[in-house]
């Protein structure tokens, strides 16, 4: 057996052919669905990401605005930034790059950003809503993940999904979106992180494992058990002389081992990560959509 590559790439194209239609419904009211995107310092790693979000915002029909902040500017100046912004038509949806400097607050800045044009859905009226079962604005990656599973029809109903990662940013809502009776859903949902004795107990009683803690390869063959689906949301960089550029992108998951064991992997780079870009361009369509009620 070798697994079925579940590539994000494709998945993206669906959901962009989808929202185009919904995009020339808009633009034909002189509504363009726009993002503004606040960077602040110089990550080269946020620097890169805010410049791919622009291209596919772009190329599909809508606009992004990258506003630049240098490092030392401090947190009242991005709040009245984020104030302006949240009062501005023009723009449907707001993102401010993560991570952001260290003498920066950034639950009160993330908390500042409308509900209404949250469209990372890191905003606690938005988690909120997801976890009583009416998502408004869904977190990108997570939300990709599922846009995945959806595309690939894999069942959920029933299965026992092992997530390992609880951030906000992935770990949680996923729990929250795979536990509820959603359409892609109702699983029984574990949820490992760095207080779990034994990972690899849990691991190996899953249908579907969800990787998501930032630790290059944890997940290992001897983890899984025979068929099981394998979502590898990490990106790490790690050191490698013979690669051109003296490193090489891996997941959270070995795939080498993993790809004649499981049935479904998505790879790294080329999986889930299409996706996150995807699924902003989603909701900022989805915020101008509401504009119009």
């Amino acid at each position: 057996m070798s697994a079925k590559l579940l590539l994000g790439k494709e998945v993206s194209a669906h959901i962009k052919k989808e929202l185009s239609s919904d995009i020339s419904k808009l633009r034909a009211q002189d509504i363009t669905p726009g993002l503004a995107a606040i960077l602040v310092g110089d990550d080269p790693a946020s620097e890169v990401y805010v410049r791919n979000k622009s291209r596919v915002f772009k190329n599909n029909n809508c606009f992004s605005e990258t506003f630049t902040l240098n490092a030392n500017t401090q947190e009242e100046e991005i709040l009245a930034l984020i104030d302006e912004l949240n009062n501005d038509d023009k723009f449907h949806g707001i993102l401010v790059q993560l991570p952001l400097p260290k003498h920066i607050n950034s639950r009160r800045v993330l908390q500042s950003v409308s509900p209404n044009k949250d469209v990372d859905g890191f905003h606690p009226l938005n988690l909120g809503y997801l976890l009583e079962g009416n998502p408004n604005f869904i977190a990108c990656t997570p939300n990709g993940v599922i846009k995945i599973l959806e595309f690939y029809k894999i069942d959920t109903n029933g299965k026992h999904v092992v997530i390992i990662g609880r951030s906000n940013i992935v770990g949680k809502p996923m729990f929250a979106l795979l536990s509820q009776k959603f359409k892609i859903g109702n699983s029984t949902v574990t949820m490992c992180h760095t207080g779990t004795d034994d990972i690899a107990k849990h691991t190996r009683q899953a249908d579907i494992v969800v990787a998501a803690v930032g630790v290059p390869e944890i997940l290992t063959s001897d983890m899984v058990k025979e068929g099981c689906c394998v979502i590898d949301v990490g990106i790490n960089r790690i050191d490698d002389l013979g690669a051109k550029k003296g490193y090489r992108l891996v997941g959270d998951v070995d795939s080498e081992s993993l790809m004649d064991k499981v049935s479904y992997l998505t790879p790294v780079p080329g999986g889930v990560g299409p996706m996150t870009i995807t699924m902003l361009l989603f909701n900022t369509v989805k915020s101008a959509l509401n504009s119009l009620n």
